[in-house]
């Protein structure tokens, strides 16, 4: 491996470790009841956000879903106004109203809803003003497989490939759906094989492979560019934790989340590359220990910060003009 291939793996395997040590902070800040209702963390997910990482420009949108960390991170939203905004804080992006699953970023064109499957025709909106404006800017739309059998996934499928629109649906399926297995109720081994009843492109990937993540998600990217029209890329994955916090989890066995964690997780499995490839593990503890840190500081300068006014619960209900 050149000195180029190693610098640039191990700011994936920086990435892996930022992502991670985010949604351990998020999980800190529950457990000390900063936040609020219901909290989707993705841990064991952590790959596919970094695949994203290098192929997403500043003009392209971002739509995701309840569990979206990662994907704003990936997007370039600023880590501490996110993490602001998860913590209620009035410093969040959107002054602490949004909340862990509707955070907005209009700098970043990133927002995510926690409607399943409703980030699609948001994403389809995105697609469909590219297409107006004659950009090459794409649209990336976030779903989990459970997403794949709503009326939403279908008709933005259909509307998309019909003006082979500028549009990624990226599906992370990690083959639950809530506690609903995929194999119990999809009538196709994929969602990525469904792709040529729309007239798109198909792609299937391992999602715990941080390499091939990248790459495929790379090469979604320049075929939409190009004018390829839509591409459905699956990618594969885990789910360690449950659908929330909180989840007693009654769908699975301590041994199977055992084995998920054993077998699949995609830092362990990247460190295992790395050091085949001649990092030491100096190096990796090092960009661990470093991560785990920074996301310890910036929880606590987080938690430092002041609550929303309660007098102002009823701003910013609608766009007014100024």
């Amino acid at each position: 491996m050149t000195e180029q291939d190693q610098t640039l793996r191990l700011e994936r395997y920086r990435r892996l470790w930022r992502f991670r040590s985010f949604d351990d902070a998020c999980l800190e800040a529950l457990r000390r009841n900063v936040i609020h209702g219901e909290l989707h963390v993705g841990i064991g997910q952590e790959a596919i956000a970094v695949g994203m990482a290098e192929s997403l420009r500043r003009d392209d949108a971002v739509v995701s879903t309840h569990r979206n960390h990662f994907h704003a991170l990936a997007k370039g939203v600023d880590r501490r106004a996110l993490l602001a905004e998860i913590c209620e804080k009035a410093e969040g992006l959107c002054r602490g109203r949004g909340g862990h699953m509707h955070p907005f970023d209009v700098e970043n064109n990133f927002s995510a809803t926690g409607i399943v499957g409703a980030s699609l025709p948001v994403a389809l909106g995105y697609a469909y003003a590219f297409h107006l404006r004659q950009s090459d800017a794409i649209a990336v739309g976030i779903a989990g497989d459970g997403s794949s059998h709503t009326g939403a996934f279908h008709e933005t499928m259909v509307i998309a490939g019909a003006q082979k629109l500028p549009l990624l649906v990226l599906v992370e399926n990690n083959s639950l759906a809530i506690s609903i297995r995929f194999d119990q109720i999809s009538p196709t081994r994929t969602v990525a094989e469904r792709a040529s009843a729309y007239g798109v492109r198909g792609m299937h990937v391992d999602g715990t492979d941080v390499d091939a993540m990248t790459d495929a998600f790379a090469e979604a990217s320049r075929h939409i560019r190009a004018g390829g029209g839509p591409v459905i890329l699956e990618a594969t994955c885990a789910r360690f934790r449950g659908h929330f916090e909180g989840d007693p989890e009654g769908y699975r066995s301590r041994e199977e989340r055992q084995h998920l964690r054993a077998q699949f997780d995609p830092l362990r499995l990247y460190r295992d590359r790395l050091e085949a490839f001649g990092l030491t593990s100096s190096e990796l503890d090092a960009v661990e220990a470093a991560e785990k840190a920074a996301a310890r500081d910036l929880l606590a300068e987080i938690m430092a910060l002041p609550q929303p006014d309660p007098e102002g619960a009823l701003l910013y209900r609608f766009s007014e003009e100024v």
